[in-house]
């Protein structure tokens, strides 16, 4: 059995969120919220290919940052890969996916691309 690498970040509410759709993605193999301080942490197993141990996680573009923010309406959702990624967005409906943003019918900020 292959040792998976653990990443500890500290937490947030929007970090969680990400992680819980990282998690549910398929893009990293397991998660454990820690409230050991004040702020709490989070840790990450990461994900990778049993044989050829390359990393699910090829790439995660922060899109939104706080001097330029990133927000589309419905009819302008970025699609990631053309499907195959995934984009995170923060919404009235809490952080979710595009894919979910469109079923939705909602719009909000771009969080990150994921693929």
């Amino acid at each position: 059995m292959a040792k998976h690498k653990v990443v500890e970040i500290p937490a947030s509410k929007v970090k969680k969120e990400i992680t819980k759709i990282l998690f549910d993605k398929g893009y990293i193999l397991s998660y454990k919220f820690l409230d050991d301080t004040v702020q709490g942490s989070i840790k990450i197993a990461l994900k990778y290919h049993p044989k050829s141990h390359v990393p699910a996680i090829k790439s995660l573009k922060r899109v939104s940052r706080p001097g330029l923010r990133k927000y589309v309406d419905t009819d302008n959702i970025p699609r990631v890969l053309n499907g195959l990624g995934v984009a995170v967005l923060s919404t009235s409906h809490g952080i979710i996916t595009d894919k979910e943003a469109r079923t939705q019918n909602v719009g909000g900020e771009v969080l990150c691309y994921v693929y």
